[in-house]
Parts: C-alpha cells; structure tokens; sequence
C-alpha cells in the first residue's frame, strides 16, 4: 500500500520562485520536500491556536462571562499596552 499521495498544484510565481531557492540553495532536495516542511509547520501552527484557545482563551471567556464586572474598559486596556510597551523598552 502506497504511503504517499501525488498531486498537482498551482502557486503563485512569488512561492515557486521560493520553494526553487529552498531546493537550490541546498536547504530541500526537492520541491516537495519544501511543501511537506511547510504543511508540518501549518499543522504545528493550527495545533498551537487550538491549545491557546482551548487553554487559554476559553477559560478566560468563561470566567468573564461568570464575573463581568472584572473586564476592562477600551481606555483600561490601552493604559495596560501602553504600561507593557514601557516595560519592554
């Protein structure tokens, strides 16, 4: 049983021009080498959203949503960005 799937795709020329410098400069050695690195990344990318979300940002909703006098004004919030750029340099 095959373990691999051929298939034809179309990309605009600035990503073929991208994935032929990949393969070229000795980073890949084919193009499809270059597109299954990409996917993987796309997939750790997807998985990562997904953990942030699931364990971070629902439970953040949900205790909002129980203690709604603990949210922040629109002003609130700029003075807190602007609080963490200062910090930051």
């Amino acid at each position: 049983m095959r373990t691999t799937q051929q298939m034809s795709i179309t990309l605009p020329n600035e990503m073929a021009e991208f994935v032929r410098e990949k393969v070229a400069c000795g980073d890949y050695a084919s193009d499809s080498e270059v597109l299954r690195d990409a996917l993987r990344a796309l997939r750790e990318r997807d998985r990562a959203i997904e953990a942030w979300l699931r364990e971070q940002v629902v439970p953040a909703a949900k205790a909002l949503r129980a203690n709604p006098e603990r949210a922040l004004s629109a002003d609130e919030v700029r003075a807190e960005l602007k609080k963490s750029r200062v910090g930051r340099g």
